[in-house]
C-alpha cells in the first residue's frame, strides 16, 4: 500500500489510499508515510513478534448492508483477539481490501474512520498493505502484529489433565445476535435485541486480559468456531479431553432471556461461534490470581470445566443434571 511520490493522488487507488488509509499509519513509524513497498520496523529486546491474520468475505462472515464502521470493528477486533489469546500485546497491522469498483468513497470512509476508532481504543496503527478490485463481493483481510516476552507466548497445547478450564466475558450473544439478524429470533426486549446484535457486529477483545494470563494459563486461544468446538481443539494440542458443565458457562442477561430454558438455544449459545473471548486451561491454584485480575480488569474470568485424560479433542458438555448434552453440531466449520 504504496503512494508515489510524483503522483497527485487525488483520485483512483492512490488516492483513495492518500484520503482514507495515509493518516491510519501516521502513529507508527515503520509505516514510513505509506509510501514504501513494505514496512520496516525493529522488535525490542527480549521480546518476539506474534502475527495473524484473518479474512472476512461478505455474505460469509458480515451482511453486505452492514454498516462499514461494524465491518471495520469486527475485522480490526478478531485478530486482536488472537494477539490476546497468544498473551501479545498490539503493535501494528496491514490491511488488504478487494472491493467491487462501483463502492462508493462513503462506504470506504466509514469503513476507514471505523478502523480509526479501533486503533485509538486499542493503540494499534496501520504499517501497510494492499488494495485491488474485484467483481465479487467485498472482500477483506488483516494481518495483525503483536509483542510478547520471548519464549511466553501463550499455546493451544499448554493444557494438562487437572487443569480447570476458563472463560472470559459472555457466551453466545453473538450466536443469538446473527439468529435476531436472519429474522428466525425475535425478542419483545429491544435493548435485549440491540445488545446481542452489537456483540455480534462488535466483538469486545480481551486485549487488557491476554498478556496479563501469562504465568497463569496453559493452553489458551480465543472463541471464534464457538465454545465447544474450540475446546475441543485445545483438547486436540493438549493431549487431553475435557469436561464442560453447559450450566456454568456465562451468559449476558440478554443471552439468558433469549435462551428461556429452551434446549436447542443453549446448544446454539455453546457451539455458535463469533464470541472472540479467551478460552484457557489453568491449574487450581491459579483461581485466586485469576480472580484478581478479573477483579483488576473489570472483565469476568468463570471457571466453566476441567480437563482430563482421555481421547484427545474429546468434550463432554454437562446439563444441570450431570447428564451429556447431546449436540448436533460443534461449532463452525468453513468446509
Amino acid at each position: 500500500m504504496s503512494t508515489p511520490k510524483t503522483m497527485a493522488n487525488t483520485s483512483g487507488e492512490f488516492g483513495r489510499i492518500t484520503r482514507f488509509f495515509k493518516p491510519l499509519a501516521a502513529g507508527f513509524a515503520g509505516a514510513r508515510g505509506l509510501r514504501d513497498d513494505a514496512a520496516v520496523f525493529g522488535v525490542p529486546e527480549g521480546r518476539e513478534l506474534v502475527v495473524t491474520t484473518d479474512a472476512m468475505v461478505a455474505g460469509v462472515h458480515f451482511f453486505p448492508d452492514d454498516a462499514p464502521g461494524d465491518i471495520a470493528a469486527k475485522l480490526m477486533r478478531s485478530n486482536l483477539s488472537d494477539l490476546a489469546a497468544m498473551g501479545a500485546e498490539p503493535l501494528a497491522y496491514t490491511l488488504v481490501t478487494a472491493l467491487p469498483r462501483g463502492l462508493p468513497d462513503s462506504w470506504l470512509e466509514a469503513f476507514a474512520a471505523g478502523l480509526g476508532a479501533d486503533q485509538q481504543q486499542f493503540g494499534i496503527a496501520l504499517a501497510g498493505g494492499d488494495s485491488v478490485s474485484t467483481t465479487g463481493p467485498v472482500t477483506l483481510s488483516v494481518t495483525a502484529f503483536g509483542l510478547v516476552p520471548a519464549g511466553r507466548a501463550l499455546p493451544r497445547w499448554g493444557g494438562r489433565p487437572g487443569d480447570r478450564v476458563f472463560v472470559t466475558g459472555t457466551i453466545g450473544d453473538a450466536a443469538l445476535g446473527l439468529e435476531i439478524a436472519y429474522g428466525r429470533l425475535d425478542l419483545p426486549d429491544e435493548e435485549a435485541s440491540g445488545h446481542l446484535l452489537r456483540r455480534l457486529r462488535r466483538p469486545d477483545p480481551r486485549t487488557g486480559i491476554g498478556p496479563r494470563l501469562i504465568g497463569l494459563a496453559g493452553g489458551a486461544l480465543d472463541v471464534s468456531d464457538g465454545l465447544v468446538a474450540d475446546l475441543g481443539h485445545l483438547c486436540e494440542e493438549s493431549g487431553c479431553a475435557a469436561l464442560l458443565q453447559a450450566e456454568a458457562v456465562p451468559l449476558s442477561d440478554a443471552a439468558r432471556g433469549a435462551i428461556d430454558g429452551d434446549p436447542a438455544r443453549l446448544a446454539l449459545a455453546i457451539t455458535g461461534g463469533d464470541d472472540y473471548e479467551l478460552l484457557f486451561s489453568a491449574p487450581e491454584s491459579a483461581r485466586d490470581a485469576l480472580a484478581a485480575l478479573s477483579a483488576a480488569g473489570g472483565v469476568a474470568i468463570t471457571e466453566i470445566g476441567s480437563l482430563l485424560p482421555g481421547e484427545a479433542g474429546t468434550v463432554t458438555v454437562l446439563d444441570g443434571t450431570g447428564a451429556a448434552l447431546p449436540l448436533t453440531r460443534r461449532g463452525w466449520d468453513h468446509f
